[in-house]
C-alpha cells in the first residue's frame, strides 16, 4: 500500500497544485491580523500563500502563538500548502486534517496541537489573539448566542 504522505525526499503524491508564497502584506486577511495579534511582530515572518487568485496568511509559531491553521476545501490544495510551507522557519509539525464531514474544510495545521473546539478563550490565546480581540469575540458569540435562544423560546 502506499503511503498517503510521502517523506519530504519523495516527490509529492498528490495532483500538482500551484502554490505561490507571497509577502505576507500582499495576504487578504493581512489587517485582521494586524489588528487582533497580542504581538504583531510575528507577522514579520508571515506569508501570503496564494491558492489560485486569493493570497492567505500563515502566521508563523513564535510566542505567545502556538499553532496556526489554514483551512481549505481540496486535499491536494491542502498537501501543496504543507509542501509550499515545509522549508520556511516557524511552521513546526505541518500536517494535514482531513474534515470528517463533505460539507467543511480539511486543515493545514503546524506547531502543537491546538485546545479543544469547545473553549474559544483558550484557543484564542493558543493563536496568540490580543486579550482585547478574545473579550470581543466573546462578547459577539454570546450575543448571537442570547439572539438564537431567544428566536428559538
Amino acid at each position: 500500500m502506499t503511503p498517503l504522505l510521502a517523506p519530504p525526499s519523495e516527490p509529492p503524491l498528490h495532483l500538482p497544485v500551484t502554490i505561490t508564497v507571497r509577502p505576507a502584506q500582499d495576504a487578504y486577511d493581512y489587517e485582521y491580523f494586524v489588528e487582533r495579534l497580542a504581538d504583531p511582530s510575528v507577522l514579520r515572518r508571515s506569508v501570503a500563500v496564494q491558492i489560485f487568485r486569493a493570497p492567505l496568511l500563515a502566521v508563523p509559531v513564535e510566542w505567545p502563538r502556538r499553532g496556526g491553521y489554514l483551512s481549505v476545501d481540496n486535499v491536494c490544495i491542502a498537501l501543496a500548502i504543507r509542501d509550499a510551507l515545509r522549508p520556511l522557519v516557524g511552521f513546526p509539525r505541518l500536517r494535514m486534517s482531513w474534515s470528517p464531514y463533505p460539507d467543511t474544510c480539511h486543515v493545514v495545521e503546524w506547531g502543537e496541537t491546538p485546545p479543544g473546539w469547545w473553549d474559544d478563550e483558550a484557543r484564542g490565546r493558543f493563536y496568540g489573539y490580543s486579550e482585547a480581540a478574545i473579550a470581543t469575540f466573546m462578547q459577539r458569540y454570546r450575543t448571537r448566542s442570547r439572539f438564537v435562544l431567544d428566536e428559538q423560546v
